[in-house]
């Protein structure tokens, strides 16, 4: 059992039978009374994100999560396929439960957390570089207004870019919006 007042971005945690990862903490102090302890977290299990409040004092069971560094093979309609560079062994994980799998190009190491041998979530850079696959040709001047048009990467998302960007260029993508973020 952990203190909820140890809670931090990261740390995962369980309650009735749901595996919790918290992305932020927010400590509360009102003049009388005791604290109150806000925290966002991801259910681990689900994808969903909940607000939870605690009173200070509180305990949650704490539980370990193992980060395994598996090279992504392949994805079908319900699963996502790794392999254990090391061992060859094969980890499938529901695609349900593994937010940002749209970022996954065939042949790139991730990073996915398991408990007790389940695969739960996959850790993403906050950035990747993706190649433009398709966008309409980019139109000389209207440069001084943020004009933005479509644009395909080689994973297959959509991604709003500037007007002169081309097929065949690179782009920084941020993993937590799916936005252009500048050239590569």
């Amino acid at each position: 059992m952990i203190s909820v007042t140890d809670l931090k971005s990261g740390i995962a945690y369980e309650e009735e039978g749901n595996i919790l990862q918290v992305i932020s903490y927010e400590h509360i102090k009102m003049g009388r009374g005791s604290a109150n302890i806000k925290v966002k977290v991801r259910n681990l299990t689900t994808g969903a994100i909940l607000e939870k409040s605690y009173i200070n004092g509180a305990n949650v069971k704490d539980i370990y999560l193992e980060s395994r560094q598996l090279q992504f093979l392949y994805k079908d309609d319900e699963r996502a396929y790794f392999m254990d560079p090391r061992s060859y062994e094969q980890v499938d994980v529901s695609l349900k439960n593994l937010a940002g799998h749209e970022f996954l190009l065939e042949g790139n190491e991730a990073i996915v957390q398991m408990n007790n041998g389940e695969a739960l979530s996959l850790l993403l850079p906050p950035k990747v570089t993706l190649k433009v696959t398709d966008t309409a040709p980019g139109v000389k001047g209207n440069s001084a207004s943020n004009v933005y048009k479509d644009a395909t990467v080689e994973n297959g998302m959509k991604v709003r870019v500037p007007l002169f960007i081309n097929t065949g260029d690179s782009v920084v993508v941020d993993t937590r919006d799916g936005s252009y973020t500048k050239r590569a």
